[in-house]
């Protein structure tokens, strides 16, 4: 396998991805997990399918339209839930149906055969290209200097948000750009693990590093650590055995989770136990 990486460009974009995506995973899915944002990035990752669909029918690049789509369903998830009365479930709902049922329609009106979606529905991290490496590294960078440019905001905004709003954080510009972050990350991992399994890989690494810390920046540090870890395993595993990356990074992942999981019990069993 490490000699094949060498030989082949495939390969070496594969393993970059995984590490762009791990990056995204300990920034990003953090957020996710402690603001518990996890459906309504669902709604928007779902959303940004009728994008991919309306790329393949102007026949521009299907991942620009799924970048567009799945900032302004960010953009009108957030209006709606400070502004409107509807419940946020709802909403989310109602943008994620909708944009699965655009995708479909611009695809069905789509000239000639219809395309393959597989790779952006399930993704498939060994047909990564060029310029999904950067495009991805863009997003990335991005994400990165946003985030730790105002770190100090960030964590008022995510522990306290009544507190930020009193010391003059405008946590509403703040919650808009959270959001379009959000759809940036969904972006980047779009092609890794498709749209339908992105969520999990946002937030299955965050979740096992909350099982070890409680400090922000050493959760965000296991978490791309754990991401990457999982990529590569799941990378390797899907071009040994010839089988579907996507889905294997997300099932060795929920592996990872349930066995850190069944000993950070134990561990914490064995300490109650000798402290009385």
């Amino acid at each position: 396998m490490l000699e094949a990486i060498f030989d082949y460009a495939f390969l070496r974009n594969a393993f970059i991805a995984a590490l762009l995506s791990s990056i995204v995973c300990g920034i990003i899915g953090t957020i996710i997990v402690e603001k518990r944002l996890v459906m309504m990035s669902g709604g928007i990752a779902h959303t940004s399918f009728g994008g991919i669909g309306l790329g393949y029918y102007l026949n521009f690049e299907p991942i620009f339209g799924g970048l567009l789509f799945a900032v302004l369903s960010s953009m009108g998830i957030v209006y709606i839930k400070r502004n409107g009365k509807g419940k946020s479930d709802a909403i989310i709902g109602m943008f994620w149906s909708l944009g699965m049922a655009l995708g479909i329609l611009f695809i069905s009106l789509t000239p000639g055969y219809p395309p393959s979606l597989t790779s952006y529905l399930f993704g498939d991290i060994l047909r990564v290209s060029n310029f999904d490496i950067t495009l991805m590294s863009i997003l990335d960078i991005i994400i990165v200097i946003s985030f730790f440019g105002i770190f100090n905001y960030w964590k008022a905004y995510l522990f306290d948000e009544e507190y930020s709003k009193v010391i003059g954080i405008n946590t509403t510009i703040l919650e808009y750009f959270l959001f379009i972050l959000i759809s940036f990350s969904i972006v980047v991992l779009i092609r890794v693990v498709g749209i339908i399994l992105v969520i999990a890989l946002l937030t299955i690494p965050t979740s096992i590093a909350k099982l070890y810390s409680n400090d922000l920046k050493m959760i965000m540090i296991l978490s791309i650590i754990i991401g990457a870890i999982m990529c590569f395993v799941g990378l390797i595993m899907s071009y040994n055995f010839d089988i579907q990356s996507g889905a294997t990074i997300i099932i060795v992942s929920t592996l990872c989770y349930i066995i850190s999981a069944f000993i950070n019990g134990k561990v914490k069993k064995k300490k109650k136990y000798r402290m009385e």
